[in-house]
């Protein structure tokens, strides 16, 4: 948290591709709310060109000295390798959820109104969701021992319990301060293959037991993430929390990102026990439109908002960016990958949909 009366320290990450554009777009906005100061650090390929490794210890003291971060993007096929010791850009957005302590990821999936039509699913199968997908984020299989002998390659998946816990009870909690708690209709879906997986077991037995003795009063129900993956794409309105581990969390979360009509709208948070949280879109770097100006930045423009919800306690500003991001596609302004060619759209780039976004802030 920020020091009374001093503006927030935000440590920005452009990283790659379209991220520097946005990470422009994103100074713009929050320069416009004030009440921040800005410093901006390499990540992911750029820091790999810059210093031969994808996150270096300065930055990484930097992050953690700060009040939050904001990162755009990482990756492009320019760093893309199969050497094992080659450094990849996607190394620095793990190092910093595990030099933090970023065990939880949270991803809200809400279609705006205006974008109902922009799903290539029906309007009336994805009218009325409102889920947020709860997933851990610094266990599981990609943070497991790996490593190949000869024509054998093995990736390890490993859970403890701790490990569980912690992230089931930001799942419940998640689910106890929705709209839903008060109608006494919030529900958690927990997530695993315990019908193959021994982690997955141990998974649904220590979310059981959490519901059990500490929320009671929120419904639980299990799935298998082959149904859910299904499910979120035949009746996505019957979520309201999702909780899941590490691999699963990943794919069924970008999964999610159809609801919405494009990853570019979709904004996350990743957040620990104490210290700074992680803000960032979901969407990749886009290297094939980099320097384009026609990038979408209104997931970036959401997870400031959501910087500003849950890292630095301004939620009526996070409530000025999200109504100024509804009004502007209210009004029709459209990037590329959200434009479907219906009568009424304007056609927008980077800069003239951050620019309508400042003048709907109020």
């Amino acid at each position: 948290m920020n020091r009374p009366d001093s503006p927030a320290r935000i440590a920005l990450l452009p990283g790659d591709g379209i991220g520097p554009e946005l990470g422009g777009a994103a100074t713009a906005l929050l320069e416009a709310l004030g009440g921040v100061e800005i410093a901006e650090h390499p990540i992911g390929g750029a820091s790999i060109d810059a210093h031969g490794t994808a996150l270096t210890d300065g930055v990484l003291e930097a992050c953690r000295d700060s009040d939050a971060i904001l990162l755009c993007a990482v990756g492009g096929p320019k760093w893309e390798s199969t050497d094992p010791e080659a450094p990849r850009p996607e190394q620095g957005l793990l190092g910093l959820r595990k030099g933090l302590g970023l065990f939880a990821n949270l991803r809200p999936v809400r279609p705006s109104e205006a974008l109902l039509d922009a799903s290539p699913l029906r309007r009336e199968r994805i009218e009325g969701t409102d889920l947020l997908v709860v997933r851990e984020l610094t266990g599981g299989i990609y943070f497991g021992d790996s490593g190949r002998e000869g024509d054998r390659a093995h990736d390890d998946c490993a859970y403890t319990v701790a490990e569980v816990e912690r992230i089931a009870r930001v799942a419940f909690n998640a689910a106890a301060s929705r709209p839903g708690a008060g109608r006494g209709t919030a529900k958690v879906t927990s997530v695993d293959k315990a019908n193959v997986l021994e982690t997955s077991r141990l998974w649904r037995e220590t979310v059981e037991r959490i519901a059990a003795d500490e929320f009671s009063e929120i419904a639980l129900e299990h799935m298998y993430v082959d149904n859910a993956a299904m499910q979120l794409v035949t009746r996505p309105a019957d979520f309201d929390v999702m909780v899941t581990e590490n691999l699963f969390g990943d794919i069924l979360s970008d999964e999610a990102a159809i609801l919405t009509g494009s990853l570019g709208m979709l904004p996350s948070a990743s957040l620990g026990t104490d210290g700074p949280g992680l803000f960032e879109p979901v969407h990749g770097s886009a290297p094939d439109i980099a320097g384009q100006g026609v990038a979408n930045p209104l997931a970036t423009f959401l997870s400031v908002a959501m910087m500003l919800r849950h890292g630095l306690d301004r939620a009526a500003d996070a409530e000025r960016i999200e109504a100024a991001v509804d009004a502007a596609l209210n009004d029709g302004l459209r990037t590329p990958d959200l434009a479907r060619g219906d009568e009424g759209e304007i056609h927008v780039g980077t800069p003239e949909m951050t620019a309508a976004v400042l003048d709907r802030l109020g």
